[in-house]
């Protein structure tokens, strides 16, 4: 079994920690590295991600409450890879960063493994950089991007709750399905808790965020999930956006004025954008607008992508020209 001591973080190279069995670019986890995949990703310009969670022998993280982040014993490591596949012009995987947070001294810490272009090797950097990738989708289209790699302080601006850094995934809501482990499929709750990772006692009935790319499922609740992963970390009390009136966490969403709906905007960007979701009209919605937006001053989120994510922009417009009846 993997062991590791977070009193000797940060290593130099992400080969000294020994994450990863045989040649380190296959990702696949050493013994206790247990994987997990949140209901939702967060959206980064179109990457995939590999993730992992690792604890010290005999400890477990704790169920809160079911849209808290677990309770997570000194000792813990998150692991997360962010790679793209059909990189141009070999058409292969290019893996760039590997992320950790580590909880040491009951504070959570970064460290951030740049991977060179040779994918035999990853080097500590907190400094932020970029790298441009070009890579295929599934329909054979070509995307360009500019992949910012962040600095310690972005990280922080994500992370921090009342200025001290969380994590922001690892939630029971986002956490209660069903993937597909070496040994076959299970719910990761229970799986966590079949290694030792969770305590026992967690209630069965939580309160789970939907799919929002499963288009069988209610539209607004596709609405809500998608924005609870990728705005509520920012739009939430004691965050980096505590100070707008917006709260998008997928527990406080059922009231639709923290969805913003038919509530003037703070800031006057465009005056034609009449309200943060002005119903019945995408178009005057500053929602929209601003995540239809690479313009730094502008975009939401104002960190974590450079392009638009077009498939979300679609939906939250479909949902918003569905609302009725107008704003006043």
């Amino acid at each position: 079994r993997l062991v590791l001591n977070v009193d000797e973080f940060p290593y130099a190279t992400l080969s000294q920690y020994r994450f990863f069995k045989g040649r380190m670019a296959d990702q696949r986890g050493a013994k206790g590295l247990l994987p997990y995949a949140p209901i939702n990703a967060l959206f980064s310009d179109y990457a995939h991600k590999f993730r992992w969670v690792w604890m010290p022998a005999g400890e477990q993280a704790v169920y809160n409450n079911d849209h808290r982040v677990l309770d997570f014993p000194d000792g813990t490591v998150l692991v997360k890879t962010f790679y793209y596949d059909r990189v141009q012009p070999a058409n292969t995987r290019r893996i760039v960063e590997t992320r950790l947070l580590y909880k040491r001294n009951g504070q959570w810490e970064f460290a951030d493994y740049v991977w060179n272009a040779e994918q035999t090797e990853a080097t500590y950097s907190l400094s932020g950089s970029t790298v441009p990738v070009i890579f295929a989708t599934e329909q054979d289209e070509f995307r360009c991007v500019t992949y910012r790699i962040p600095a310690q302080s972005e990280c922080h601006t994500c992370h921090k709750l009342y200025d001290v850094d969380i994590p922001i995934g690892p939630k029971p809501q986002s956490l209660n399905s069903v993937i597909q482990y070496a040994d076959g499929p299970m719910n990761q709750l229970a799986k966590w808790e079949s290694v030792g990772y969770l305590a026992p006692g967690y209630p069965l009935n939580i309160n789970t965020v939907v799919d929002w790319t499963d288009d069988t499922q209610d539209l607004e609740q596709r609405v809500r999930a998608y924005l609870d992963m990728n705005c509520a970390h920012c739009h939430a009390t004691g965050r980096h956006c505590d100070y707008r009136p917006m709260r998008f966490a997928w527990n406080e969403t059922t009231d639709p004025v923290n969805l913003g709906v038919c509530m003037a905007p703070e800031d006057p960007i465009d005056p034609s954008q009449t309200h943060i979701v002005a119903a019945g009209n995408a178009g005057r919605s500053m929602m929209v607008y601003r995540m239809n937006s690479v313009d730094e001053a502008v975009r939401m989120p104002l960190m974590g992508r450079t392009v638009v994510h077009d498939e979300a922009v679609e939906l939250i417009s479909t949902w918003i020209n569905s609302l009725n009846p107008p704003c006043p």
